[in-house]
């Protein structure tokens, strides 16, 4: 049985969109559910697109989702170069095959000579019934065209597509496909202005001499399939070409469409896996990582849209997914991308974290932007009482400021709401309470506070709220009793003090 191999192949013309991240998710658990093989490509052969730092970028990126690169650019490999604009000696070799096998014709049409050709004709395309009026070998004489390359003049390879013929191609997600090569055009194959193929021949090429036995990319690239099946089938491959498996588009959360940076802009949510800063430009745009996901969380979310694994769970782990992966199960149609279950997993994700391993990445946080060094047990005791209010790791510090510093200043409406006459003598006899309390728990503070407030028939909700307020600031946050236990007697104590003498 041939070895599975499936390719990752992005361009470096900018940072990863998420759809790709979802593409590249999807080799990676169809090979290894068949303990097959992950290449990396990077396909740059539109050197008018490249952009500094994109290919460092995409790397970084699988890297920190965990999906792992058997053999590539920057992992090495026997297939080596893995950069296409590395390999330009190769795909010449099978340019000049298909030239002499009459497969391929070379025209010197300009862009403005093609301009025109549109404006003549309606719907023009460069195919059968108009390359006869075009400027190429197949209208000239060997001598003209050897001329013409001699003065150094531009040109372009194009295939040549016989009109009429059926085409059928298996896709595994989309069933048979069948196209009339009438529909199609002369795709230019190769440019003489940078000596590099398009990237319908590097792909053809590279699949082949890579011993790519699976394709499987987004359905935007579903109507060059036909071409690649013909020219597999004029270069003598045609019983080694791959499968192909397109998958259908991520789209937009709301309306029609697919997915863009602009849906994240508009809606606020990332569309990229890391944050990226435009070289040109210096505008960042925000990635997950950054917006403080999980990867694992992330990889989760992505699986599950287009694919379902036929059970109700939903959290997965990466073996899971591996495990119960199969192309069979992929959606045929587009896949709405919901941000708000995104931030859904990571929840969960996060209450999967235990406290200390939390507790960890929060003292970095406090230290770097903070300029706080606190205790361990006191950061874990404090984990444990806000990571089940908590999407992010980022969202920590507006949770629990208040364990680190007293406010200056209170709630506006809160204090017009709750804080009343009777309020500082309340707080005054509170303190007195809770400075006999001997052993300083949430549960001997509680005890004692709400047997006084029974006693006295103060009311619990007017003077729990006003307690609140005297130690946080405003009418948030977890259990009282629980915030003055991490807080301390003294502490506690000094904070309702000033709560008096600011608000009486």
């Amino acid at each position: 049985m041939k070895k599975i191999r499936v390719r990752f192949a992005p361009s470096p013309t900018g940072p990863l969109h998420i759809g790709g991240v979802r593409t590249a998710l999807y080799n990676y658990l169809f090979a290894k559910k068949h303990d097959g093989e992950m290449l990396l490509r990077i396909e740059d052969t539109d050197s008018a697109r490249f952009v500094p730092g994109a290919e460092d970028y995409i790397i970084e990126s699988l890297e920190w989702l965990g999906i792992k690169i058997d053999e590539g650019v920057g992992y090495g490999g026997d297939h080596a170069p893995y950069r296409q604009s590395e390999r330009k000696a190769i795909y010449r070799r099978y340019v000049d095959q298909l030239l002499n096998n009459g497969l391929a014709y070379i025209a010197f049409d300009t862009p403005s000579e093609l301009e025109q050709k549109r404006n003549e004709i309606p719907n023009f395309q460069y195919d059968a019934s108009t390359r006869e009026l075009m400027h190429n070998s197949l209208t000239m004489s060997k001598h003209d065209v050897s001329k013409r390359i001699e003065r150094g003049e531009q040109y372009v390879v194009r295939i040549k597509i016989e009109p009429d013929q059926e085409i059928k191609i298996n896709d595994l997600v989309r069933g048979e496909v069948i196209i009339n090569s009438s529909v199609l055009d002369d795709k230019v194959l190769f440019k003489s202005s940078d000596n590099l193929p398009t990237y319908h021949l590097a792909n053809v090429v590279d699949d082949y001499l890579m011993k790519i036995s699976h394709v499987i990319r987004g359905e935007e690239w579903l109507p060059s399939a036909p071409l690649h099946l013909l020219l597999y089938r004029y270069l003598g491959w045609e019983n080694e070409m791959p499968a192909f498996a397109h998958l259908s588009l991520l789209l937009k959360p709301d309306g029609n469409g697919k997915l863009s940076k602009r849906d994240g802009d508009r809606l606020g949510f990332p569309v990229f896996p890391l944050d990226w800063k435009d070289p040109k430009s210096g505008e960042i745009f925000s990635g997950y990582r950054e917006a403080g996901y999980f990867p694992e969380a992330v990889v989760n979310f992505l699986a599950l849209l287009g694919w379902n694994s036929g059970t109700e769970q939903e959290l997965f782990s990466i073996q899971e997914l591996v495990s119960l992966f199969s192309l069979e199960r992929v959606s045929k149609s587009g896949a709405k991308f919901d941000y708000e279950k995104a931030k859904w997993f990571n929840h969960k994700y996060l209450q999967l974290r235990s406290n200390e391993e939390l507790a960890e990445i929060y003292q970095q946080y406090l230290v770097v932007e903070k300029d706080i060094i606190e205790d361990t047990e006191k950061i874990i005791k404090i984990i444990s009482l806000i990571k089940e209010r908590v999407n992010f790791v980022t969202e920590f510090w507006e949770q629990s400021y208040f364990f680190f510093e007293a406010s200056g200043s209170y709630d506006e409406k809160a204090v017009k709401k709750r804080w009343k006459a009777e309020s500082p003598q309340q707080m005054n006899q509170l303190i007195a309470i809770l400075t006999n309390v001997e052993k300083f728990t949430a549960e001997h503070t509680e005890s004692a506070v709400k047997r006084w407030i029974e006693e006295n028939k103060y009311g619990m909700g007017a003077v729990m709220n006003v307690f609140r307020l005297s130690i946080v600031g405003e009418l948030k946050g977890p259990h009282i009793f629980d915030i003055i236990e991490v807080l301390g007697k003294e502490e506690t104590v000094r904070r309702i003090q000033q709560a008096i003498n600011t608000l009486q």
